[in-house]
């Protein structure tokens, strides 16, 4: 197992953060934010786009598969390399890599019941598709409980941290920055919501990329559980 990132540092408690009291806005990722990283999807979707990068281009899987970490790290997604440097056609990709299993995904009726008692509109903002996320929210039972998803379509293929995408989903979503919510897994795709005005929660997995920029000061909460996290503040908000 990847080692765990060094924890940052000790961050205010939820319950006692205003901007988090007075959110109307809660925008979570969706892959391993909420669901468990145990869960793995993304190895199912890893597999699959080795095989689909060494079959486009000819190659072997180790070369292929190289080449898509190359991609993953250099512009955000495996799929926005592949579009800048092959024309690949993203839907074909997306469609391809997102056939898998998601039995995995366990029921959460806990989230389900937090999400219930969190004020404000629920909306999702993946690098994944609407089809994956419908997926993984029906697994979950919580589908339900979101006004929206925004997703990698939606923001021309342009993935996150990349700020343009942030600025298009509020615009679709007349978001108010200065009052919503970030959750996400991947540290360092908290700096622009941060710097947008939002107020922020990572949280922490144990792949290598989730903590990339977890000690920065655009990280304003962070947990291991959101599920447990979420339960907390509304708690904190019935008994104020």
């Amino acid at each position: 197992m990847t080692q765990k990132p060094s924890a940052a540092p000790a961050r205010p408690a939820a319950s006692t953060d205003p901007a988090l009291i007075a959110a109307r806005d809660w925008i979570f990722d969706l892959d391993n934010t909420l669901y468990p990283a145990e869960c793995n999807l993304f190895h199912q979707v890893d597999l699959r786009m080795g095989g689909y990068i060494s079959d486009l281009l000819g190659i072997s899987y180790d070369e292929a598969r190289a080449i898509q970490k190359r991609y993953f790290r250099d512009h955000g997604t495996t799929l926005r390399g592949l579009m800048l440097n092959h024309s690949v056609d993203p839907h074909a990709f997306l469609g391809h890599v997102h056939n898998i299993d998601y039995s995995p995904v366990p029921a959460n009726a806990a989230l389900g019941a937090a999400l219930d008692r969190l004020p404000g509109r629920k909306l999702i903002f993946t690098n994944g598709t609407v089809a994956h996320a419908e997926a993984v929210l029906d697994r979950l039972g919580i589908a339900a409980r979101f006004d929206g998803i925004f997703d990698i379509a939606h923001a021309d293929f342009i993935p996150k941290p990349n700020a343009e995408p942030y600025r298009v989903m509020i615009e679709r979503h007349t978001v108010d920055a200065g009052r919503a919510v970030m959750v996400e897994d991947i540290a360092k795709n908290l700096m622009v919501p941060a710097e947008l005005g939002m107020r922020t929660v990572w949280v922490r997995t144990d792949h290598a990329w989730s903590g990339d920029g977890a000690s920065q000061d655009y990280v304003h909460h962070e947990t291991d559980d959101l599920t447990a996290w979420l339960t907390a503040f509304v708690d904190s908000l019935e008994r104020a």
